[in-house]
């Protein structure tokens, strides 16, 4: 199939190498780039399949700007929820996309490993069986692709294990210990199923790849982005000291400003996310774990 990857940092580069297996597969970004198969984005639209992976809090403009809807299979492969607006990445897509052409990535996927062609398990998650199904079948020999149709609970994992991600990484900074750190998980696992299941996610959805697979992967290791974000705030630097050193974008920080909003409007109890909003804004860890506790 011809498979066209729009996004050229680690993982839309990582995603453009798996799908090479069995595809022919071109790659685009915003800014060009001295890479084999990089083309056009006018050329790249054109591609029967496409893979976005283009930041969540990005999204909105790149697709106003952008797109020209032209019948593809398109599979979003960024995680988060838009910041300025509370909109899960479905609903952003939703205006220029018909829901069953679409499909959303979701598992426990570093992308230096899949660069690796190291094993790994996803979840391409549609409402229309037909584009799921034809979406998984593009995977290569060494990622295990499952189906699911709970679209919403897919979005809210990927986005939600973000935020946990960093509370986990502020765990790890100020050296709490490995049982803190397990309890963390656990609660922060609870507290997503809390928030998914208010937006209609499915249970199950949690207890899978997408989410407890996705979570323990992202929660546990620096090789994490939003876990480092977590690092770089338990030693007090500011958000723009840490995006900095990162010099990439975590999508944590954006939804978790987004989840703070949401959890005001819904009247939801997400201690752990408002903590780390908290924290974001310059509250010391230290207060926050003693906050925590106490709760």
């Amino acid at each position: 199939m011809r498979v066209g990857v729009i996004g050229a940092g680690k993982w839309g580069s990582a995603l453009e190498y798996a799908m090479s297996e069995k595809n022919d597969v071109l790659l685009s970004s915003r800014t060009p780039r001295d890479l084999p198969n990089f083309v056009s984005l006018e050329k790249i639209l054109e591609c029967e399949y496409l893979i976005i992976t283009v930041p969540a809090q990005q999204i909105a403009q790149w697709l106003e700007e952008n797109f020209v809807y032209k019948g593809q299979k398109i599979l979003v492969a960024s995680k988060g929820i838009e910041a300025s607006s509370g909109r899960f990445l479905n609903e952003i897509y939703a205006q220029y996309v018909p829901d069953e052409k679409i499909a959303f990535l979701s598992g426990p996927s570093f992308a230096v490993e899949v660069m690796a062609s190291l094993p790994t398990a996803l979840v391409v998650n549609s409402l229309s069986k037909e584009t799921a199904e034809a979406i998984a079948a593009l995977f290569p020999s060494f990622i295990k692709t499952y189906t699911s149709d709970d679209v919403i609970g897919a979005e809210i994992t990927g986005a939600y294990k973000n935020v946990i991600a960093i509370a986990a990484g502020i765990c790890e900074g100020l050296a709490l210990g490995k049982n803190a750190a397990a309890a963390l998980i656990a609660r922060g696992l609870v507290e997503m199923h809390r928030f998914g299941v208010a937006y209609g996610a499915k249970s199950d959805t949690f207890l899978g790849l997408a989410g407890a697979g996705d979570l323990f992967l992202t929660a546990s290791s620096s090789m994490s982005r939003n876990f480092r974000v977590g690092l770089g705030l338990a030693k007090g630097l500011t958000q723009e000291q840490i995006l900095e050193d990162l010099g990439e974008v975590a999508e944590g920080i954006g939804t978790t400003y987004a989840i703070e909003e949401l959890s005001k409007h819904n009247g939801l109890y997400l201690p752990i996310a408002k903590e780390v909003y908290k924290m974001l804004e310059g509250k010391s860890p230290k207060a926050s774990l003693k906050d925590l506790l106490s709760q």
